[in-house]
């Protein structure tokens, strides 16, 4: 086998492992020799030697049997030092006798260090920014362009479908565009905590750590999901720790901020706290029917025989306000049931082809956006509303809140109570009653309650 045939396998090796993978494991691999059976590898570290051959050893063999069947083995030789042991071994021969005990079969997972897939559609160019989102927008760009650390971590929270996980993958994108070399490792909680359990049953846990403290940028979708799980909680902890002092970037995104998270660790909520936390509020009409413009301009060259009529980006806008995943969703079928039945798209078609969606977001309140309206009218932080203080300036307000769940949501009132900082459902249930009494004789509270259900509601 040739240096240039493995130049030919490695090209085939970036497409079954990935780019991260291919760059951290596969590119630094130098053919030295072929000696009968067996061909050698310089690699940087005893490290890179022993976690290639275990994780990529047999697919580098398999590959490399296509040009010459003889090969039986691979050696890896440390680049530093070639004389001594060899770092690590991958083979096809018999197993080893007992006097040269077996590589352990306990391994992680191949794809230990690689991102969790990019979605080529989250970039900025397709983020439309509006006042709900201007600030999130604006921070995001700045970790894109990389450079000194200015706040450290990020962290973006709010609603489902408002932009987090979109934000944290245009980021991405950005900084393996202008930096190819930097490692930036995306994922959600939940695959940080399976990688991390996976680690512990494999006895694994020193690969772990090394692997996951030598990124450069590290995101971290939905942490939420870590909550209450201890032990993951205390890995997090650390890792955000290490990474933090060798000045590398973090970015966090979840539902609520830090000091909201039930059974999340203090010691976290006050690291997460410590750089710049970003609230992205629920969209406006504006930002709804800019988005709404923004996906229709890209469907009018789909296609482009299709013909919309005047007003119905507007209806949607104003009728669909649950997230832009169901605005996007909505527009999405428009278009493909007006394609389909050659229609034109008229408010009419739109009636009718979205009836279960419009009929769905009627009274598709959550608590987070009542609690959110509450507080921005009360003019008091979120925090406070939900926090334990139980003077007059935040009790009033959180009754409001806890009132106005109780109407416009689904919600039990125990869910509704651990939303409300964990309390108990007959404090929710007090609240409630008080607010009932007090509407039919502060003629001020009750028209506060029809400014918030119209801001709700509408």
């Amino acid at each position: 086998m040739t240096k240039d045939q493995w130049g030919q396998i490695k090209q085939d090796l970036l497409k079954t492992v990935g780019k991260n993978n291919f760059t951290n494991w596969i590119e630094p691999l130098e053919l030295t020799a072929i000696d009968d059976d067996v061909v050698t590898f310089k690699v940087p570290t005893t490290f890179q030697g022993n976690y290639v051959s275990r994780n990529f050893g047999e697919l580098i063999l398999f590959k490399v049997n296509g040009f010459a069947p003889s090969i039986r083995r691979i050696d890896f030789q440390v680049a530093a030092n070639s004389s001594q042991k060899p770092a690590a071994t991958a083979s096809t021969a018999p197993a080893p006798t007992a006097a040269a005990p077996a590589r352990p079969t306990a391994r992680l997972s191949e794809d230990v260090l690689s991102s969790a897939p990019l979605d080529e559609r989250f970039t900025f160019d397709r983020f439309v920014v509006g006042k709900p989102n201007e600030l999130a927008h604006a921070a995001a760009k700045r970790v894109a362009e990389g450079g000194p650390v200015t706040f450290n971590p990020l962290f973006l929270y709010g609603g489902v479908g408002l932009g987090k996980t979109h934000l944290m993958h245009a980021i991405a994108w950005d900084l393996q565009a202008a930096q190819p070399d930097l490692n930036v490792l995306y994922l959600s909680a939940e695959q940080f905590m399976y990688r991390f359990v996976q680690a512990l049953r494999d006895r694994r846990m020193m690969d772990f750590k090394e692997l996951f403290r030598s990124v450069d940028v590290l995101m971290v979708d939905d942490v939420q999901f870590i909550a209450g799980k201890d032990s993951t909680q205390e890995e997090f902890f650390h890792t955000f720790n290490a990474l933090v002092d060798q000045n590398k970037q973090i970015v966090i995104s979840a539902d609520r901020a830090p000091g909201e998270i039930a059974n999340l660790e203090e010691r976290i909520k006050s690291r997460l706290q410590c750089g710049l936390v970003v609230d992205l509020h629920p969209t406006d009409y504006e930002l709804r029917l800019g988005i709404l413009q923004s996906k229709a301009d890209r469907f009018a060259e789909q296609y482009p025989s299709l013909e919309m009529a005047d007003g119905v980006l507007e209806f949607l806008a104003h009728r669909i306000s649950t997230n832009v995943r169901v605005l996007e969703g909505a527009l999405t079928r428009l278009y493909a049931f007006a394609s389909l039945v050659g229609h034109q798209i008229t408010l009419e078609l739109a009636q009718d082809c979205l009836a279960d969606i419009l009929r769905a977001s009627e009274r598709k309140v959550s608590i987070e956006e009542i609690q959110r309206q509450v507080s921005e009218h009360y003019n008091i932080r979120l925090s406070d509303m939900i926090g334990p203080k139980r003077v007059r300036t935040f009790a009033r307000p959180r009754q409001i809140a806890m009132f106005l769940c109780k109407q416009l949501t689904s919600r039990s009132l125990p869910e509704i109570g651990r939303r409300f900082g964990g309390r108990d459902h007959t404090t929710v249930m007090h609240g409630v009653r008080r607010i009932e009494e007090l509407s039919s004789q502060d003629g001020q509270l009750a028209e506060d309650l029809k400014i918030l259900r119209r801001a709700l509601e509408g």
